[in-house]
């Protein structure tokens, strides 16, 4: 995350903005909340400390079982000094979130950004496979479309 921070310490927060999924979204949350930019939130992880602590020790990767790696109990701490309390702008947040998700409850996403602008869908799932019909939403809130 320092090297996420110090790569983008020059950009100003006025035209920047972040988009996460899952996880990512934690950390877009962390960054937004630093430097005051816009973040786009895709079925964010609310609590990953909590929710990875299952998963220490040697894993093996979702993409390729064949590789392995350790995820070590200190990463938690590190994931723990990353969380905020309630956003500070609001108005600076957009959130897709799936009601469909299997992994994350969207009901605790949908309460950790209160007042927040939020599209809440029905159906699809943690990867939001449907994310193409979605995009153009997400690049208005970020004032590209």
């Amino acid at each position: 995350m320092e090297m996420v921070l110090q790569g983008t310490a020059s950009w100003s927060p006025a035209t920047m903005g972040v988009i996460g999924s899952s996880l990512g979204g934690f950390y877009a949350t962390h960054v937004a909340e630093i430097t005051g930019c816009r973040a786009v939130l895709l079925n964010p992880a609310i609590d990953p400390a909590r929710d990875l602590a299952s998963f220490t020790g040697e894993q093996c990767s979702w993409h390729d079982p064949a590789e392995r790696f350790v995820f070590e109990p200190a990463f938690l701490n590190e994931l723990r000094a990353l969380e905020h309390g309630p956003v500070a702008k609001p108005e600076r947040y957009f959130a897709v979130i799936a009601k469909g998700d299997e992994l994350l409850d969207w009901r605790e996403m949908t309460a950790r950004y209160p007042g927040i602008a939020l599209k809440l869908l029905e159906g699809s799932d943690h990867g939001i496979s449907d994310f193409e019909q979605h995009i153009a939403d997400v690049f208005a809130f970020l004032g590209l479309g």
